[in-house]
């Protein structure tokens, strides 16, 4: 495999004499490095490398080239290499300045470029370094070539194959996924032998033959089997709420386990490109996020059992009792609830039977690399709805996202309606929603219906991914714990007089209707469905936590 292109395109030769030298002592071993003085040349190497069956990894054009925008040069880098990654160099002294962070903003919502970049300083600058390996790294991962990259191989689509898919995608693990009959697929087996399939080939290179959830969590290190063991807190999910009450409970001197039926990072893994979370001007992933939180939390003592789904919670001698599917229990001084919420069931019958065939509830991200060329649909008008079209529309021919509200901004951040509509491969149509489709095996069609006027249109399509709704986990919970018309628990204020009586005093902001007991997060009443106020409410959780062991 001929190495991919790093390019560089700067009109001013020192400029570019800079970035060339940063570029080539670093990258040359693992990447071929052009640098170029002229748009012109940039867009004959860009077609040359295209016709020639070649890999761009990321593009960095001057702010300025022969007097126009660098963002029109980079705003033609997809139409030859949709995975390569597009950065804007930036001199240190732009920074801040109004108009070209406006410009910068307009560049991404037209999807233009990725984001910027700062000019090398001299050298060794390693914040520049810093700045290119998460490019590089966002492009690796588009093109299955992410460090620690599981191999997922089956003789279908759907079935055990797609469940292993998802439970990889809960547990944020990069992986790729490829049919046995394949040439990839037989590549793999070429090297691994006759296994029981589906298999997951390891980066250690151990193969695992129809592994169980159990199976795969243990080999993720989830070391702990529940029998009994005593803890200051439980905390029940494993998305950002409960990473988050993790890490603050944790790194606090709490005794701290993290119960999950799943795995880390909850529906925030689902999530492509998170831009509006503090502190990731680039945006990150919702996995990677989980990862470096799940990481943070280990390291400060948390201890986590995943694959173990809670069935019981009750108050004993004192004390809470989370009693689990597999027959251990834990015991705690308090309890977090943080279990989230999933995507609603669509309920059509004829597209649920094709669940892992080209429908899809969440799986963006994970999928993404399998709809190439493809017509996919999405059907959500929420941020993860919006994100989901962006990241797919880098693969798929034309993405269409189905929203039953009468305009795209009804659900969805402002940034992010911007960036849809200026996507020239992604079509939205509101007032509409999915009533029908099938396929012989795999998804083929879909049936749209125009809420308005009841007219029915049949279509073509090769997936659908559902993001609708929102189902908190709460059936486990005893009827103690007071709940709303939707199942979302109930907290604080909010909470009934019955509740009141039963703590007998007023009730801390999250705490609900059972003494000890603390919800944070999407399974809040209440709350606002985003990752950062996910992660703000898992925090203040520990600040009540200590209010209720002092008392």
């Amino acid at each position: 495999m001929t190495q991919p292109l790093i390019v560089a395109v700067d009109d001013d030769p020192d400029l570019l004499a800079a970035v060339e030298r940063e570029l080539r002592n670093r990258y040359s071993p693992d990447y071929q490095i052009c640098c170029l003085p002229s748009m012109d040349e940039g867009r004959a190497t860009l077609q040359q490398q295209s016709a020639a069956g070649g890999d761009v990894a990321l593009v960095l054009a001057a702010e300025e080239l022969a007097g126009a925008p660098g963002t029109e040069f980079l705003g033609e880098v997809a139409r030859y290499f949709p995975h390569a990654q597009r950065a804007l160099l930036l001199g240190w002294g732009l920074l801040g300045a109004p108009a070209v962070g406006d410009a910068i903003f307009e560049a991404i919502a037209r999807g233009r470029i990725d984001h910027y970049i700062v000019r090398p300083s001299v050298p060794p600058d390693e914040q520049f370094h810093q700045a290119m390996s998460t490019f590089l790294l966002a492009w690796a991962e588009t093109r299955g070539r992410a460090p620690h990259t599981i191999d997922v191989v089956s003789e279908t689509w759907s079935g055990r194959g797609y469940e292993l898919r998802e439970v990889l995608g809960r547990c944020a693990m990069p992986h790729r996924f490829c049919l046995a009959q394949s040439e990839e697929g037989q590549a793999i087996l070429a090297d691994v032998g006759e296994r029981r399939f589906p298999i997951l080939v390891m980066p250690t290179g151990h193969v695992m033959e129809d592994p169980t959830d159990a199976d795969i969590a243990r080999f993720s290190g989830a070391p702990i089997e529940p029998s009994g063991e005593s803890y200051d807190l439980v905390i029940v999910g494993c998305g950002p709420a409960g990473l988050s009450a993790a890490v603050y409970g944790a790194s606090e001197g709490l005794r701290t386990a993290v119960v999950d039926a799943g795995s880390i990072g909850g529906q925030a893994t689902s999530s492509s490109s998170i831009r509006n979370y503090l502190g990731f001007p680039r945006g990150v992933t919702g996995a990677d996020l989980a990862r470096r939180a799940y990481q943070q939390a280990w390291v400060f003592g948390a201890r986590f059992a995943f694959m173990q789904q809670a069935v019981d919670l009750s108050q004993e001698d004192g004390g809470l009792v989370l009693r689990l599917h597999t027959g251990g229990m834990v015991t705690a001084r308090a309890v977090v609830l943080a279990t989230g919420a999933s995507y609603r069931r669509l309920g059509v019958e004829s597209l649920e039977a094709l669940h892992g065939a080209g429908v899809f509830y969440g799986a963006a991200a994970s999928e993404a690399p399998l709809v190439s060329g493809e017509e996919v649909f999405i059907v959500g008008g929420a941020n993860s709805a919006g994100q989901a079209a962006i990241h797919l529309a880098g693969y798929a021919e034309r993405v269409t996202l189905v929203v039953r509200a009468a305009a795209l901004g009804a659900g969805m951040s402002h940034y992010l309606v911007r960036q849809v509509e200026e996507t020239p491969n992604i079509e939205v149509r509101t007032g509409t929603e999915v009533v029908d489709g099938g396929g012989n095996g795999r998804l083929d069609h879909l049936v749209l219906r125009d809420r308005r006027s009841g007219e029915e249109e049949r279509v073509d399509a090769y997936a659908l991914f559902l993001m609708i709704g929102a189902q908190p986990h709460t059936d486990w919970l005893p009827p103690t714990v007071e709940r709303d018309d939707a199942g979302f628990v109930v907290t604080g204020s909010d909470l009934g007089d019955g509740a009141l009586h039963a703590l007998g005093r007023r009730p801390m902001a999250l705490e609900t209707s059972v003494p000890g007991v603390l919800a944070a997060g999407d399974v809040r009443h209440g709350s606002v469905k985003r990752v950062a106020s996910a992660v703000g409410e898992g925090s203040v959780a520990i600040q009540f936590v200590h209010r209720l062991l002092a008392v």
